[in-house]
């Protein structure tokens, strides 16, 4: 006889990887005598009879069925296993580890904006967690029809229904067409909220839904790069100045070679600059010489046209000794 048993024992286990599959159905039927149960971590087993739960099992482990399982479900306790009855039931391996899932618009989703008669066509990329979290609506809306069912299932179902969604978030609030990333937290929860409420209806529920980018047309990049490039332009005077700020405080500490070269060219730029603006200041009333002074009633220019320096009226310059009156 022990032959006989162990020509007729086998195992009811799910030992394919499970990374993107949400539930499996033991395909063999007939589960017969001396027939072990072997649940592995992160799954749960529930026996079914005549599409009834009979009993679902959490422990990972290595059970007898006719020991260890039999005696726990509901309408089979009393079941004795025969030379020829073995026990038709199925099995359904549930995955309880929460999946990763990758998602994208399929197509291109055209946004009102302005001075975009047409719409501009925007595409989302992103993530978003599922898992099953209500055994019953799973077995009565895919189990009895479905073998298996997968994270590409949830996705293409999901797929379906996304493009409406941001539609119908992005337009809320009237936030800016031309920089949703700014949003993007804010639109893809109550995205995850929408998708949840629908998913639970099969038994799964999703979590942490989030866009991590929005994709724009080439032209509308372009025009956001130009924005931003005179943007910048408006501020390179102010740039400059801090640059020669720096370069002046690098000088003072015994700086040299080109930067110290351009600090002095800047500096005497900006000198020059002051003069000219100090001579229109004076409403025209003097007039340069060739020899580069002012000659204006006696009065001396007020910086050295040699080096630049204040001249507080002297006859020659204090720094160079450059004559300004004559």
């Amino acid at each position: 006889m022990g032959l006989f048993k162990n020509q007729f024992s086998n195992l009811v286990e799910w030992n394919e990887n499970s990374d993107g599959v949400l539930f499996y159905k033991w395909q063999n039927q007939e589960i017969k005598k001396g027939s072990r149960l072997v649940i592995r971590p992160g799954q749960d087993a529930i026996f079914l009879y005549n599409g009834r739960v009979e009993g679902i099992f959490e422990d990972d482990g290595d059970y007898d069925i006719e020991s260890d399982i039999i005696p726990f479900l509901t309408t089979l306790k009393s079941f004795k296993f025969g030379f020829n009855t073995p026990l038709r039931a199925e099995v359904l391996f549930i995955n309880t580890k929460e999946l990763l899932v990758k998602w994208g618009t399929k197509n291109a989703i055209n946004l009102q904006a302005p001075g975009l008669p047409g719409g501009m066509p925007v595409r989302a990329f992103g993530t978003f967690n599922c898992r099953i979290v209500e055994h019953d609506v799973v077995i009565e809306k895919l189990a009895g029809i479905r073998q298996r069912y997968t994270v590409e299932d949830v996705k293409g179902r999901i797929i379906s229904s996304l493009d409406q969604l941001l539609m119908s978030w992005i337009s809320k609030e009237g936030r800016d067409m031309f920089n949703l990333q700014a949003d993007a937290r804010n639109i893809a929860k109550g995205i995850e909220s929408d998708l949840d409420m629908d998913m639970r209806k099969l038994g799964i529920g999703i979590s942490d839904f989030k866009i991590e980018s929005f994709s724009y047309p080439e032209e509308i990049k372009k025009m956001q790069e130009k924005a931003a490039a005179h943007s910048m332009v408006g501020d390179m005077n102010k740039y400059a100045q801090m640059s020669a700020a720096d370069g002046m405080a690098k000088g003072s500490r015994g700086g040299s070679g080109l930067a110290s070269d351009m600090v002095g060219l800047q500096m005497g730029m900006a000198m020059g600059q002051q003069m000219v603006n100090q001579m229109n200041m004076g409403g025209g009333n003097g007039q340069m010489n060739q020899g580069g002074s002012m000659q204006s009633g006696g009065t001396g220019p007020k910086f050295c046209p040699n080096c630049g320096t204040p001249t507080t009226g002297s006859k020659f310059c204090g720094n160079c000794g450059n004559q300004l009156l004559p």
